[in-house]
């Protein structure tokens, strides 16, 4: 096994040592809200929301995009689990700002090793063989931080499968000060009917 793997399960062997109460946490989530944000390590959305176990969902992607994926898991968090609201959260300094569809699309086609980057941008480092089939992907990057955040809102709004009494609102995680700032045009838009 992997160094890794020993300090997941060696932390999750203490985890489970006191896991006394929460066990009978019930399925849906106590503050019947969920949260789409990004994958990125250093957003902690419990920490930054102040959450504890049990108290919403929080469905996390590459760049917190309103993808068809996470649509399917807000509309199962509302239809099936209750949750009344939901917060899209993007974040400052986001990896999904430095690349294009086209770009990953290149990187893929060489290799499917891990790239690198560096001022000039990103370079494919491993060897071959790679896949075309990146082209077939929407990676949903990022040019605009604030206009991304509207455009999930609106599309999240806009789904067929989304009741509209339920609000959605914006917000970009700012990495250097940890505040949740909100995107005004996104949560306008959101809106509850």
């Amino acid at each position: 096994m992997s160094q890794t793997v020993d300090e997941v399960l060696a932390a999750n062997a203490h985890y489970a040592a006191d896991f006394g109460e929460k066990s009978q946490l019930p399925m849906p989530p106590g503050r019947q809200f969920a949260i789409l944000t990004c994958m990125d390590a250093r957003l902690d959305p419990a920490k930054y929301a102040g959450l504890a176990e049990g108290d919403a969902h929080v469905i996390r992607n590459a760049g917190g995009r309103a993808s068809d994926d996470a649509i399917r898991s807000l509309v199962i968090s509302h239809k099936l689990l209750g949750t009344r609201e939901w917060f899209v959260v993007h974040h400052t300094d986001c990896g999904m700002e430095t690349f294009t569809n086209e770009i990953m699309a290149g990187l893929l086609d060489s290799s499917l090793e891990t790239a690198s980057i560096d001022a000039r941008g990103w370079h494919d480092t491993g060897k071959g063989p790679g896949s075309p089939e990146g082209r077939y992907i929407n990676w949903l990057t990022i040019s605009d931080n604030a206009a991304s955040v509207v455009e999930d809102v609106k599309r999240i709004k806009a789904h067929p499968l989304v009741p509209g009494d339920i609000p959605v609102y914006g917000y970009i995680y700012d990495c250097k000060t940890g505040q949740l700032v909100e995107v005004p045009e996104a949560t306008a838009a959101g809106l509850a009917d």
